[in-house]
């Protein structure tokens, strides 16, 4: 039996519900999971003034409603399912380490920040900062997936240190800022910027983008490990055209300030 959280009262100011991950609620019924303490704005309350809970916590979480005003949902999670049918606000999975994570609709900024493990899978759109650093500190995700079937905004993958991120549709300016490593694959058009001081990894783009002076050409080619990334992002129902798979990218080495060893592959019609 899964454990269902169905919004009744949308909160005036954001609830920060760090508590509700599917491993914390192991072993709760609706009762106990009720009477969880949760901060909504300065005051102490608990989740049964906002929530409608059914069922018992055996490692699977559903929410349900306008939970864009929700913060920190799945922050921490080690393992089980959490599924979010509706909109979710910021910092979603923050420090996650295991577990999978899906929206059936859009999120907030700082998804997915400083995440070591799992997945994320978001259906609609997200905003800035995914998978990223937080404000302060040099490391963003150090590992686990990240998958935004919509656009996403600015400094995707700021600080990488490993993992994947997929977007499906556009990204803002600054992807992939001053990465280290991991893979960042844009199926739409990348805004500017792109890859400013990274130090390794591989940002990928399927459209012609402005590059930054400070990377420079290598040649053309066609890597045996993007195509088999491709087909399995085509099974996850992506948006990939088989000449994607078989065409050929143009290869830029750069960041110049950080010795040339990342690398910004562009596909070429």
């Amino acid at each position: 039996m899964s454990l269902e959280l169905s919004m009744h009262t949308p909160p005036e100011v954001p609830l920060e519900a760090e508590l509700l991950t599917p491993d914390r609620t192991v072993g709760m019924d609706s009762n106990a999971v009720s009477g969880i303490a949760i901060q909504h704005g300065n005051r102490q309350v608990t989740v049964g003034d906002f929530f409608t809970v059914k069922g018992k916590g055996e490692g699977e979480l559903h929410l349900e409603g306008d939970l864009s005003r929700v913060k920190h949902l799945g922050s921490g999670m080690s393992s089980g399912s959490l599924y979010i049918h509706g909109d979710v606000g910021e910092h979603l999975g923050a420090g996650m380490s295991g577990g999978k994570i899906v929206i059936d609709g859009n999120a907030g900024s700082w998804v997915g920040p400083e995440m070591s493990g799992g997945r994320i899978i978001i259906k609609g759109d997200a905003k800035h900062l995914v998978g990223s650093a937080y404000r302060g500190s040099a490391v963003g995700i150090t590992g686990g997936e990240i998958y935004i079937h919509g656009n996403v905004k600015n400094e995707t993958g700021h600080g990488m240190r490993n993992g994947l991120i997929v977007a499906g549709g556009n990204s803002g300016d600054f992807t992939g800022v001053n990465m280290l490593a991991g893979t960042i694959i844009v199926l739409g058009e990348m805004g500017i910027r792109s890859g400013a001081g990274m130090k390794r990894g591989t940002i990928i783009s399927m459209h012609p983008t402005e590059m930054l002076p400070t990377f420079s050409y290598n040649c053309d080619f066609n890597p045996i490990f993007l195509r088999l990334m491709l087909r399995a992002l085509q099974s996850q129902n992506f948006n990939i055209e088989d000449k994607q798979i078989t065409g050929k990218y143009q290869r830029w080495s750069g960041d110049s300030v950080e010795m040339n060893r990342g690398e910004i592959l562009i596909f070429r019609e």
